[in-house]
């Protein structure tokens, strides 16, 4: 498994097929991995990159720099590590965050960007005692004592009561309960503590790309509207049944919508 020493920390990645260079950047509480069906569709065409951030996944749990401010300057250390910038930028949630950083801050490691399932706001405050309480919760007893509460905001109705995809929920349920708790809680930390970005957004001169799941109740398909408003010459795909996850729950839906941007 391929690391790189970067920022002061171990960092797992993937490195798939060749050609112009995508970077995929996950959400929380998942890795890499999220992007799979993405990287099997792509890989022929494209040389596709995904790794973990800081304290998920396979990375190392660092003590700190969990601010989305570090995690982009940790993205941008990987690109020019692999010497792939330009590339194609694709982030979810948390990696959406990374990639608006990236893409006003670095704009010459920025070819084009995606953003599936994020926001540019800031944590609404209405939701952080809940998920302050879940993280706590998760550190001192264990994700296991909350990821009844999770899977629901990690995914969309359809996904969770569809009875073909029971399999596919047990595996990314076991995925979630695998993350380390120090490390998983001082991600969530760093994502309920963003800043809001929304007013650097018209700053993104990159060609940019909106997905989001319809049932998406984390980052709520008005986040994404919002966004599309905010940044010229944008485009906006709603991916139906599909939540927070859209990259797993309608994994044809995205490829479709990424193929077809990146092609153009």
């Amino acid at each position: 498994m391929p690391y790189l020493s970067l920022n002061g920390v171990e960092l797992h990645y993937t490195d798939t097929g060749g050609g112009e260079a995508i970077v995929f950047s996950h959400g929380l509480l998942f890795s890499g991995d999220m992007f799979e069906a993405q990287v099997a569709a792509l890989s022929p065409r494209y040389r596709c990159i995904s790794f973990d951030h800081r304290g998920q996944g396979k990375s190392e749990v660092a003590v700190q720099g969990y601010d989305m401010d570090t995690l982009a300057e940790d993205a941008a250390a990987l690109i020019r590590a692999l010497d792939i910038g330009p590339c194609h930028f694709v982030g979810l949630s948390m990696g959406g965050f990374v990639g608006m950083r990236l893409a006003v801050r670095h704009p010459g490691l920025i070819r084009s960007l995606t953003l599936v399932d994020t926001s540019a706001d800031a944590e609404p405050a209405e939701k952080l005692p809940r998920y302050r309480l879940l993280s706590v919760i998760a550190r001192w007893i264990g994700l296991w004592a909350v990821i009844n509460r999770v899977m629901p905001i990690a995914f969309g109705q359809t996904f969770l009561n569809d009875p073909t995809r029971a399999d596919e929920r047990a595996r990314w349920r076991k995925a979630i309960l695998s993350n380390d708790r120090v490390g998983i809680t001082r991600a969530v930390n760093g994502v309920i503590r963003r800043a809001g970005f929304y007013a650097e957004l018209p700053k993104i001169t990159q060609p940019v790309l909106i997905i989001v799941g319809e049932e998406d109740v984390a980052t709520v398909p008005a986040k994404s509207e919002r966004m599309h408003e905010a940044i010229s010459g944008s485009r906006l795909v709603v991916v139906p049944g599909a939540g927070h996850s859209s990259t797993i729950e309608q994994p044809v839906a995205v490829n479709e919508a990424l193929s077809s941007f990146l092609q153009n």
